[in-house]
């Protein structure tokens, strides 16, 4: 499991905490998100990403603050992108029942 990226906005000290859940990735999704793309186009995409990690603890901040704070970041730490996008898969795991590393099936697909 994926700890989630807390962040603290150094001009008003706000802190958020960005990570994702089932409707957070769905909210990306309906806007024509697609996590390869990020990989193929990561200088438009990981700004994309970083907004949708918003929208489970902050559904109020706009991409125009979202962007802004990511360039307040400087050079992005090792392993940020990584993180991201592993927050960004946690929800398909818990989907799958895989969060414990097994799976409880509730209903038997054949």
């Amino acid at each position: 499991m994926t700890n989630p990226i807390l962040l603290t906005d150094n001009e008003t000290g706000k802190q958020y905490t960005l990570e994702f859940d089932k409707d957070s990735v769905k909210f990306a999704e309906a806007r024509g998100f697609d996590i390869n793309d990020v990989v193929k186009y990561p200088m438009s995409k990981l700004e994309e990403l970083f907004f949708y990690a918003f929208r489970k603890n902050h559904k109020n901040v706009s991409r125009e603050r979202s962007d802004k704070l990511l360039a307040g970041i400087g050079p992005l730490p090792d392993g940020f992108l990584e993180r991201l996008l592993n927050l960004y898969s946690a929800p398909f795991a818990a989907f799958n029942g895989e969060e414990d590393g097994e799976t409880t099936p509730f209903v038997k697909v054949d």
